[in-house]
């Protein structure tokens, strides 16, 4: 089988990724063989080089925007990486039909070693390291290619608020955090609070669901959480020097940016 057989028999599979390893197993043509034709492929803009040894197919349909839905790839990538992941952030907030948000990145969270961002051609995603891992929260999707893991409302809209400063600011994802405040369960909160640690974030989400005007019954459960332990005063926005004054509200958040939201 030839290198652009076994391609078109993955496709036939809806499949859209493959290793260099798949290749040596699947292809009986020389080496030499194999490298040329996926040099021709690639210069055709066919595939993709996407990390060592592991290659995206960009079928017709995508050819024009040079890139895959990450939903169509990310489940196989991991599993070649042999690491833990969902997506995250903005790109799982489009999954929960939060898509106020026009973003051009893909976004991952993984757990360390740190990997590197990919930016090739149009594609781009990025790699956030969570410290604190579990499975609780996250959901499985499927896409034409499978089942693959997404964070869920709840878990989206901590990390949005967690990971703020890397990916833009708090104004930015105001309007993503009001559309999944509506698509978040009760339970999926319960969950959250059950084994998240980061205190700090957790009082600036209820601050902010506050903020939004969402029910209660969600904010009050923030509140009782933190109260188990003893949780101080925070910044809203973290910057570099500076530290939390006076907060005026149950969340001992100092605001200190003004909110705007465009929704």
């Amino acid at each position: 089988m030839s290198v652009s057989d076994y391609i078109k028999q993955l496709q036939s599979y809806e499949e859209y990724a493959f290793s260099w390893e798949e290749l040596l197993q699947n292809c009986n043509v020389p080496l030499a063989t194999i490298k040329k034709e996926v040099l021709r492929l690639t210069e055709r803009n066919e595939i993709v080089n996407l990390r060592h040894g592991f290659y995206l197919i960009i079928p017709p349909r995508y050819k024009n925007f040079g890139k895959l839905p990450v939903q169509l790839y990310v489940d196989k990538l991991f599993k070649f990486l042999n690491k833990p992941y969902y997506v995250g952030l903005y790109s799982a907030a489009l999954f929960h039909g939060a898509s106020h948000q026009q973003v051009q990145s893909d976004y991952v969270i993984t757990v360390p070693p740190a990997l590197r961002d990919i930016d090739k051609g149009n594609i781009h995603v990025q790699f956030f390291n969570a410290s604190n891992w579990s499975e609780k929260n996250i959901q499985e999707k499927k896409s034409d290619a499978g089942l693959f893991n997404v964070s869920s409302p709840a878990l989206t809209a901590t990390d949005l608020v967690n990971y703020h400063t890397k990916i833009g600011g708090l104004n930015r994802m105001l309007a993503n955090i009001e559309e999944l405040s509506e698509e978040i369960q009760l339970e999926d909160l319960k969950t959250l609070l059950s084994w998240y640690p980061n205190k700090s974030t957790l009082q600036r989400l209820g601050f902010l669901f506050e903020e939004i005007g969402m029910d209660q019954t969600y904010t009050d459960l923030i509140f009782e959480r933190l109260k188990k332990d003893k949780f101080y005063s925070v910044v809203l926005s973290p910057k570099k020097g500076e530290k939390a004054g006076s907060t005026g509200n149950r969340w001992k958040v100092d605001v200190n940016i003004k909110l705007e939201s465009d929704l």
